[in-house]
């Protein structure tokens, strides 16, 4: 993670040939830039190959999946972040968190 803001989280992420984010929705606005490499990103029946300089924008709950064709980084921002909708009711809000399953080398 980058940053962490009531206005955006921008996130990087590396990916290794055939890495995949299944298909997902989100309930903020995501957009990713291709920051080196390849992938393929497939919304409904649609695929584009997207390289190194591409930027996809994603609507509040648009169904995305998203493939790594070779080594690839995409920076990932979420705004607002989180949405109003991102936690469940008494759910703990706070945006600076790491999700139950994140991996953060400082952690190990």
């Amino acid at each position: 993670m980058l940053f962490s803001t009531p206005e955006c989280r921008a996130v990087v992420i590396d990916l290794r040939p055939g890495d995949e984010l299944g298909e997902h929705s989100v309930r903020e606005r995501a957009t990713i830039e291709i920051v080196s490499g390849t992938v393929t990103v497939v919304t409904g029946p649609h695929a584009v190959e997207a390289s190194t300089g591409t930027l996809v924008t994603f609507a509040p709950g648009e169904r995305h999946s998203l493939r790594a064709d070779g080594e690839a980084r995409i920076l990932l921002m979420l705004s607002p972040w989180p949405a109003d909708s991102h936690y469940a009711a008494g759910e703990d809000a706070r945006p600076d968190r790491l999700p139950e399953n994140a991996h953060s080398p400082s952690l190990d």
